[in-house]
């Protein structure tokens, strides 16, 4: 495999562990979210569960294995409540975002402009959420704010989220 290959499959691999960090987020989300928002929790957490699929599928078809999910994931802060899920999806988007403009910069022709849709889509998201945008989808250090960090992982369940590390 090149290197270009190898940075490819290991963007996919970070987009994937995204992937399946959003998805036990959402879970997060939709049990504390309030009932007029629990809809669109619903619709985010089936759109992650597609992508994580279309991910997995497509890892193996780069010749890869692909990354499981943790067990568990550590939340970045609480979530007690309605407001704190919805900040919550907002985090997961930004942090799916994030991964997808890495995704976006080591993939080519097709794969590049698929990821190129699932960071819209995931920008697009966090704004819902959010109730507001940012400056540079994907990319805080352009956007004024320092990057996300990463959850913590569970003791024993591996990495918390996307790319290993900015999902959950």
């Amino acid at each position: 495999m090149s290197e270009a290959e190898d940075r490819e499959l290991d963007a996919f691999q970070a987009a994937l562990a995204a992937e399946h960090a959003a998805v036990y987020g959402y879970g997060v989300v939709g049990a504390r979210v309030g009932e007029e928002r629990r809809a669109e929790a619903r619709a985010a957490y089936d759109a992650h569960r597609a992508r994580r699929d279309a991910l997995a599928r497509q890892v193996r078809d780069l010749g890869g294995k692909p990354v499981a999910a943790s067990a568990g994931y550590t939340l970045p802060f609480p979530v007690p409540d309605s407001a704190a899920a919805v900040r919550l999806a907002a985090e997961l988007e930004d942090r799916v975002a994030g991964v997808y403009s890495d995704l976006v910069r080591a993939a080519e022709g097709a794969r590049r402009a698929a990821a190129a849709g699932s960071l819209r889509e995931a920008a697009v998201r966090a704004v819902r959420w959010r109730g507001g945008s940012v400056a540079f989808p994907g990319l805080a250090e352009r956007a004024g704010s320092p990057p996300a960090s990463e959850p913590a992982p569970d003791s024993a369940s591996g990495p918390a989220s996307a790319s290993a590390a900015p999902t959950a």
